[in-house]
């Protein structure tokens, strides 16, 4: 099977995340997409079925299953552009559908996802003291302007707001601990946010729950914290960038457009480059 081994989010011809992106006219079975994915070895693998008009998309880390990765939708896109030429396509994933759209122009592919609709609630206490305690951080580290936050963009995430840049640069955790963490209160990642200008954010993502240190670009936690942004009336002017995984040496660039309307759909948008074997 002719798996794409693609970098969304890329910052020119370098950086991004890694995915992988298997089209066919079926899934394989679960069992088969699992072992992929594992061989393949990166955070997320999109597994895509043409359907009428659409893509059923299914996508597996190297121990999960999750309902949506937007990296890994971005890989998609930029590999449907170039097998089926420019275009928004629909896909239907586990539990919602969504489009993307993939373009091709002066040698860069570019590609936008509609995320699925997004919410936030402010996250318990006692789920803030363990995330704080997981990563060694103290309350007078937080941001007060970015209260912790539980929010969706197509899967669970938490969102903590750091006050500098340098605790941010400081992230660290012990895997199991994180894993254990994540998946018994059912988050994907802890988003860990530093606002640099009320429209420019740095961010780092733990991805234990998929049995990952940290994610160098995440589309679904960057439409989750765009949701979450527009629930705190944040000043972000309807678009924020993000900068992600620079303290990994993979730095990524991910644009999120936000709508006022409550509970709606994120635009994630960015660049992808073909990774050479």
């Amino acid at each position: 099977m002719n798996v794409q081994k693609i970098a969304a989010f890329s910052d020119g011809n370098t950086g991004g995340n890694p995915a992988g992106v298997l089209i066919a006219e079926q899934h394989p079975s679960e069992a088969e997409m699992r072992q992929i994915a594992a061989d393949v070895g990166f955070s997320e693998t999109a597994f895509a079925a043409s359907m009428a008009d659409a893509f059923r998309v299914r996508y597996f880390s190297p121990e999960s299953e999750v309902p949506f990765c937007g990296h890994a939708t971005i890989a998609l896109g930029a590999a449907l552009a170039m097998s089926e030429g420019d275009g928004i396509f629909k896909l239907v994933l586990n539990e919602a559908e969504i489009t993307v759209e993939g373009r091709q122009q002066g040698g860069q592919i570019s590609a936008a996802l509609q995320s699925p609709p997004t919410h936030s609630a402010a996250a318990p206490p006692q789920l803030v003291t363990d995330i704080l305690t997981l990563f060694g951080y103290t309350p007078d580290d937080l941001d007060p302007k970015l209260p912790p936050a539980c929010a969706n963009g197509g899967a669970d995430h938490m969102i903590l707001g750091l006050k500098t840049r340098a605790a941010l640069a400081a992230m660290q955790y012990d895997l199991a601990a994180g894993r254990d963490l994540m998946n018994r209160e059912a988050l994907v990642t802890i988003t860990l946010a530093y606002a640099e200008t009320p429209q420019r954010f740095h961010t780092r993502n733990p991805f234990a729950s998929g049995g990952v240190y940290e994610d160098p670009a995440t589309g679904a936690a960057t439409a989750a914290l765009g949701g979450y942004l527009r629930d705190i009336s944040w000043p972000h002017g309807g678009v924020i960038d993000v900068v992600q995984g620079e303290d990994m040496g993979m730095r990524s660039l991910l644009r999120a457009e936000i709508s006022p309307v409550p509970n709606s759909s994120i635009r994630i948008s960015g660049t992808a480059r073909v990774m050479n074997e």
